[in-house]
């Protein structure tokens, strides 16, 4: 086998007409962090430095990846190289005792052990003002923007829209943050603009970018010292909203962008579930979208 060839991700001999199913799973991997993330495979390859067809060929698993070239996945996709090759709760012997502790329990075990871990390292209890503030998540096209200063309006409080105060303690558009200084600088904006919000403003109403779920400590810090709310809608809805907006660029140059879409909401709808409370705003105008989200709110306010 060619050296050249092997680098750049080409098949081996075993993978032309076998997986290897580590390869398999590898690829998986990658494609649900990219996916939970937003990126296109194109912007992976360019913020990680590799080619294009060296992520398809990994994420088809029929890579044969170096282990430098995984390093540079993994610093473009902020997250640790364990868990772009495997299981990091496999690393110490308190990982895998805690993971036998939680193996097997079903999603309500689960959230309550990490929100008992998270008030024990954070040394006290939850944010006494986190009902005050009114966090809005979900895709781009549910209406976090529009229902969010219908009800901070009604609430008589600030309605702040966390990209915008990214770009102010950047200095330039979060478009402009990704592409001179990459995701994970974003992200880093993204984490202390949050923190700036918490520390302002004991009572707002919170639109937040729909990648927020992609880092851990950012969500953990959002779910933290904020009732946060999923709005939902189709895929096909979020497209058509978008696209109503005047924004194409979701249609320009991309022919699977339905598709992108859809991957993307795959890849984070279990963390968006973890918000206190969803609300579905499809097929819904918009004055009656936002009395029932109002009245929902106000119903699981007064009895959390």
């Amino acid at each position: 086998m060619n050296k050249s060839a092997q680098a750049d991700g080409v098949p081996t001999a075993r993978g032309a007409s076998e997986k290897d199913p580590f390869l398999v799973a590898l690829g998986e991997r990658v494609r649900t962090l990219r996916a939970r993330r937003g990126l296109t495979r194109k912007a992976l390859a360019l913020d990680a430095g590799v080619s294009e067809r060296h992520v398809a060929n990994l994420e088809s698993g029929v890579g044969n990846a170096s282990v430098l070239f995984l390093r540079q996945l993994a610093q473009a996709l902020n997250c640790t190289l364990a868990e772009i090759v495997g299981d990091e709760t496999t690393s110490s012997a308190e990982w895998l005792l805690i993971r036998e502790i939680l193996h097997g329990r079903d999603g309500e075990a689960l959230t309550r052990a990490r929100q008992a871990l998270s008030e024990l390292f954070a040394g006290s209890e939850r944010d006494p003002d986190r009902r005050g503030r009114i966090a809005l998540i979900g895709l781009r096209g549910a209406g976090k923007s529009t229902l969010g200063r219908m009800l901070a309006d009604d609430m008589h409080v600030p309605f702040v829209e966390l990209n915008r105060v990214i770009e102010q303690l950047a200095g330039c558009p979060p478009s402009e943050i990704y592409s001179l200084y990459g995701a994970s600088a974003y992200r880093r904006y993204e984490l202390r603009a949050l923190e700036a919000v918490v520390a302002e403003h004991p009572r707002a109403v919170i639109a937040s970018p729909g990648g927020i779920v992609s880092d851990a400590a950012t969500f953990n810090f959002l779910l933290t010292h904020c009732y946060t709310v999923w709005l939902q809608a189709s895929p096909e809805e979020h497209m058509k909203r978008v696209v109503a907006q005047g924004d194409l660029r979701p249609m320009s140059g991309n022919a699977e962008a339905m598709d992108d879409l859809k991957r993307i909401l795959a890849g984070r709808q279990d963390f968006y579930a973890k918000a206190d409370m969803s609300f579905d705003t499809g097929g819904r105008a918009l004055a009656d979208a936002y009395l029932q989200l109002r009245g929902r709110l106000a119903v699981q306010l007064s009895s959390d």
